[in-house]
């Protein structure tokens, strides 16, 4: 692969957050009188929030942002380090590193939670930058894809490459203009990845590596 900037989504591909956003998912809907396990709310790990209400619990836009206020308020108090990063990982960036490769995250996630966040797990030391949602805004995977972008200097998009576990991921770097690779170790399958653009499918972070080495 030509591609030598690679973008990282942070869910379900640098580490595995499911247990905080679940229960936080599940505590915003409570008040709304929606009763919901955290096992059934997996669909929320990855997409941006704004998204994630609406489509999966038909909450409208009034509901939604409120729904995301309560949201944060118990992520911020705790939930974001209801997290930890996946085996394979820190080897993965850190053989990706020494091959010359400029690497940074780009997700949904606001940025000040996934600063925090990659700092506590001491993975923020391997991007050169971090862009997250503006915590006022919808985080949709193009507009901080090109955030990202625009902080590396970057001018022709098809010279990166996104990384990540879902759709989402997918479809935000083909409205760029760059390719994707899909990873499994996350919550999307092969075929959601395949179907929404991705170049190439990994089952594991040394599986990546691999890829990349060619």
């Amino acid at each position: 692969m030509k591609e030598k900037i690679l973008l990282f989504d942070l869910d379900g591909t640098l580490t595995d957050s499911k247990e905080g956003i679940l229960r936080c998912a599940s505590v915003a809907l409570a008040a709304f009188g929606i009763e919901a396990e955290p096992s059934s709310l997996m669909g929320f790990i990855g997409p941006p929030l704004a998204w994630s209400f609406p489509h999966f619990f038909h909450l409208n836009e009034e509901q939604t942002e409120e729904a995301i206020r309560i949201y944060r308020k118990h992520y911020a108090a705790g939930g974001k380090f209801e997290n930890r990063v996946y085996d394979g990982v820190r080897e993965m960036l850190t053989s990706l590193a020494g091959m010359g490769y400029r690497l940074a995250v780009a997700t949904s996630k606001p940025e000040g939670f996934s600063c925090e966040i990659l700092s506590h797990f001491d993975l923020a030391r391997y991007f050169e930058c971090i862009s997250g949602a503006d915590p006022t805004q919808a985080g949709d995977k193009e507009s901080v894809i090109r955030a990202a972008l625009s902080r590396l200097g970057v001018t022709d998009p098809t010279d990166a490459l996104m990384i990540g576990d879902r759709l989402h991921d997918m479809i935000g770097a083909e409205r760029v203009g760059m390719r994707s690779v899909g990873v499994l170790w996350g919550y999307g399958s092969r075929e959601e990845l395949l179907e929404a653009g991705a170049s190439a499918v990994c089952e594991t972070p040394r599986d990546l590596v691999a890829l990349l080495a060619r």
